[in-house]
């Protein structure tokens, strides 16, 4: 820390840029990767795609279009990116580039848009999804020639008949299943489809026309080819009419020549991201079990490529696997999990192999790794947070060696004094070790008692570490502000084996209660903390377990719940994630409505005295917005010090993705309360 160092403030919010979906390309030799700032004039986000050499070198922005470029990825030889981008359409199309430089090219031009494009394994030709409903898939299939509009005006005036049609087909809008809505918006008729297109070899006028080789009212996820290049991996619903966002999904190989899908998993689980072995032989997938479907963790499957027996790979490691990818070898997987507060990249042989349930090994020691990818001859790319900056690009050689190669955000890192995380582990009072972290704002004085500010993170099933990217700014800029800042894995958490994630099964908040209570009791005892100025906050699950805390005590000067469930009963039957109540309480409302209400803030909110300030988000589709509605009306009826703010356009991500300036309104308003709350009063 250096003299002209300066505290961290909401405004540096606007600042703070990050990198996603970082790809290397085969030969190891380069990496792509999207970076985001925000554009704080225009209240929005900036992706561009950049390129790194991985022997070091600057970070080079590769694509200018309109600032909305994602999704790069290597052809096989490595020397062109397709990527996607809003630059001519604002629903996304296909587009290629060149490694050594010229104009991107579209190739694609699909009336509802196309993502997730993937090359064939000999390049000739790229896979993509695009949603069509029953009629466009009819009319694909049995085409009609329709003239080109004849000048500007007339293609502008076609536009705006298409959207005025299609917002008539929703007016009213009929609703016959569940989910029918999620993120900010409703679902419409139409389900993500695979086309295939061949790759013209030099630049053409108009794009190829692709072909859809998959059939049905059926989703299917992004595409992967298989390595003979005759058919592709994906997965599907099992049962269109289950009324499930996440549930039943069944990996699917679909032939390229258009005959029908093979499906190769069944019930029991549902399965994710199918990959194959290198040599085509087996294929790898994760899967959770539908039971425990949003509270079990996924491991790590395999089995023949042509189906058969499956075989699990990560079972012993007790671990929620978010990510994994073939060794170029075949003989064993990368995966990424997450323990004791970091996400690390480790290693598993096969069953039935020498290496499988040796030692894995990590890479990323204490970061918290967001995604990784890997080159035919094993080089590592991944994005990852530490405590020392929220976002860096780093890579692994075959050799061992890592090196990091970004310093994202460093100009302003280098002009503010960071918040040192110490880790603190203390014990609950049945004797359970719990993991926990601690900021100290910069003038703390050990000998005068500072205000707390406790986080509580959502989930319920999540892990938080000095490397969570968008919990990074928050803490520092509370720190900042004169506040002890504490944060902790309480029961439930991910990241410490399926007995700690599944303790608070059935027992929401008072599982869970007491392991956050022992960490401010464990500061109270360093003789750190004012206990007359202690607030809370947390979002979605953090936002129940504050407004949970309140509820059953008056230890808390203040609190600030985000995008909180108040009352279970209401959450499960307005909510696109409605299993995560059925299976963490074992039943349906209708047959423990009585269990549900017991755990319910709402039940308790007449024992409420804490001011709350309550924070939502107006189009919430996982959290609705009437859950903070159900739960200010209850306290005003009281007369009791409560507050709503209501952010429109915004769903569940505002903390994370919503508008910039909905975003610092977001955490101001959260330092406001507390900064009203929390003064020293003399004694």
């Amino acid at each position: 820390m250096t003299s002209h160092c300066h505290p961290f403030t909401v405004e540096d919010l606007y600042d703070l840029a990050w990198l996603e979906d970082a790809q290397i390309s085969p030969d190891g030799q380069h990496i792509a990767v999207v970076q985001v700032a925000v554009d704080r004039r225009a209240n929005a986000y900036q992706r561009s795609i950049y390129v790194i050499r991985v022997d070091g070198g600057p970070l080079r922005r590769f694509t200018v279009g309109n600032g909305q470029d994602r999704q790069p990825r290597w052809s096989p030889d490595g020397r062109t990116l397709a990527f996607v981008s809003t630059r001519d359409n604002p629903q996304g199309q296909i587009y290629r580039i060149r490694l050594d430089g010229g104009e991107a090219q579209c190739l694609t031009a699909l009336p509802n848009g196309a993502s997730d494009p993937v090359w064939s394994p000999d390049g000739r030709m790229l896979a993509c999804l695009s949603s069509v409903n029953a009629e466009e898939r009819s009319r694909e299939e049995n085409p009609e020639p329709t003239p080109p509009p004849a000048d500007a005006w007339a293609a502008r005036r076609a536009q705006e008949e298409r959207e005025h049609a299609e917002a008539q087909r929703f007016d009213p809008r009929v609703i016959t299943k569940l989910p029918y809505r999620s993120g900010t918006s409703y679902f419409d008729d139409r389900h993500r489809h695979i086309y295939v297109l061949e790759v013209p070899d030099g630049d053409v006028e108009a794009p190829p026309t692709p072909r859809r080789i998959t059939q049905g009212d059926l989703h299917h996820s992004a595409p992967t080819w298989m390595p003979d290049g005759l058919s592709l991996l994906t997965t599907a619903s099992r049962d269109p009419d289950a009324d499930s966002l996440f549930a039943y999904e069944d990996v699917l190989r679909v032939p390229v020549d258009g005959g029908p899908a093979l499906r190769l998993t069944t019930a029991g689980y549902t399965c994710l991201t199918p990959q194959p072995a290198p040599d085509g032989s087996q294929i790898a997938f994760r899967r959770i079990r539908e039971d425990r479907l949003l509270a079990d963790g996924a491991h790590v499957a395999v089995m023949p490529a042509a189906g058969g027996p499956i075989q699990e790979v990560t079972g012993y490691l007790d671990r929620n696997v978010d990510q994994f990818a073939w060794h170029p070898d075949g003989q064993s997987v990368y995966l990424l999990s997450g323990w004791h507060g970091a996400a690390q990249i480790s290693s598993s042989g096969l069953p039935a192999t020498s290496t499988f349930q040796q030692d894995p090994g990590v890479v990323g020691g204490t970061q918290i790794i967001s995604e990784f990818s890997v080159a035919r001859d094993g080089t590592l790319a991944w994005i990852a947070g530490s405590a020392a900056a929220p976002c860096n690009l780093f890579v692994r050689l075959p050799d061992g060696s890592e090196r990091q190669l970004t310093q994202i955000n460093q100009h302003l890192l280098d002009q503010r004094s960071i918040a040192p995380f110490e880790e603190l582990r203390y014990t609950a009072s049945d004797g359970a070790e719990v993991q926990g972290w601690v900021l100290y704002p910069p003038d703390f004085e050990p000998t005068k008692p500072a205000p707390l500010v406790v986080h509580i993170h959502g989930g319920p099933h999540v892990m938080w570490g000095p490397g969570y990217r968008s919990m990074w700014h928050e803490w520092q800029t509370i720190a900042a502000s004169g506040y002890i800042c504490f944060f902790c894995n309480p029961r439930g958490s991910e990241g410490y084996g399926t007995a700690w994630r599944e303790a608070i099964a059935g027992n929401w908040g008072y599982a869970d209660q007491g392991d956050i209570h022992a960490g401010i009791d464990a500061l109270i005892a360093r003789g750190h903390v004012d206990t007359q100025r202690i607030a809370v906050t947390g979002g979605s699950y953090g936002g129940y377990m504050t407004a949970w805390l309140i509820s059953q005590g008056d230890r808390f000067c203040c609190a600030v719940a985000a995008r909180g469930v108040y009352n279970l009963l209401t959450e499960h039957s307005t909510s696109d994630a409605h299993e995560l109540i059925e299976h963490e309480f074992h039943a349906y409302p209708w047959e423990n409505a009585a269990q549900l209400w017991a755990h319910s803030p709402l039940a308790h909110a007449h024992q409420i005295t804490t001011p709350l300030l309550l924070l939502h988000s107006e189009q919430d589709y996982r959290v609705p917005i009437s859950e903070a509605e159900q739960l200010f009306a209850i306290l005003r009826r009281q007369k009791k010090i409560v507050e709503l703010v209501r952010y429109p356009r915004e769903g569940h991500e505002l903390t994370r993705a919503g508008e910039p300036h909905h975003r610092a309104d977001h955490l101001r308003r959260t330092l406001a309360w507390f900064h009203r709350y929390c003064q020293e009063t003399s004694s």
